[in-house]
This record gives C-alpha cells, structure tokens and sequence, in this order.
C-alpha cells in the first residue's frame, strides 16, 4: 500500500520499492480490493525478497513493523531508516484494512511533505 501511495504522488521525483524479509506469495486479496476503492489497482504487484543490493541503491527505508526487537533480521539499521510499526492486514477485517490503508496513506502524504524540505537525490 505504502509504495503503491508514495509512486502515485512523488511521480518522476522518486520512486518506493516494496520488498520484505519474509514477504508473502502473493498480495493479499483484500488489500487489492481496498486500494482499488481509492482508485490504485495494485493486483499485479509481487512480493519480493529484500536483499542488499535494494538496500545499496536506497535513500531512506520505511519499515513495517520492523523495530529494534527484529534488529537481527531487519537490514535497515543500515540505511536511513523510519518504523511506522503499521499492523499486518493480513487476516483482519475489511474494515480495520481500510483504517490501516487510511494510515498508510496519511503517512506517506506526511513523508512526501518532509522530502519537500531536502532536496531530493538518488544513489
């Protein structure tokens, strides 16, 4: 959800790319649905791998969930790093995804607000 935001408002300006430590086989069907309420079809999105050469080519790394206590299998202390300890939709009610989807979003309008004020630069 979060890269699908973020690529939709940056644009040219940068790009997010989506990637776990353990990620899924497939995206969850009920996250597709809800992110097609708000207009953003996501349904042919894969889950991918994080692995350090994605790390090496980022600016900064929004994590989900991947705080101090998973340090050990989370690469992003690493680079510039921000947690949004966002729940897992993954078995949770459509309702509490779309809250979760709601969240996200506000979080990555506040992020792209912040990139405002540096400029903008890629590896």
């Amino acid at each position: 959800m979060a890269k699908a935001f973020f690529n939709q408002a940056a644009g040219r300006h940068a790009r997010a790319v989506s990637a776990g430590t353990q990620p899924a086989e497939r995206v969850n069907e009920d996250v597709v649905m809800v992110m097609r309420e708000v207009g953003i079809d996501i349904s042919r999105s894969k889950p991918k791998k994080l692995t350090p050469e994605m790390m090496g080519k980022a600016d900064k790394v929004i994590t989900m969930g991947c705080g101090a206590e998973a340090s050990a299998v989370c690469p992003a202390a690493l680079v510039d790093s921000e947690d949004w300890k966002l729940e897992d939709p993954e078995g949770k009610p459509l309702g509490q995804i779309r809250r979760i989807r709601d969240e996200t979003r506000g979080r990555v309008s506040r992020l792209i607000e912040s990139m405002k004020e540096v400029p903008l630069c890629s590896k």
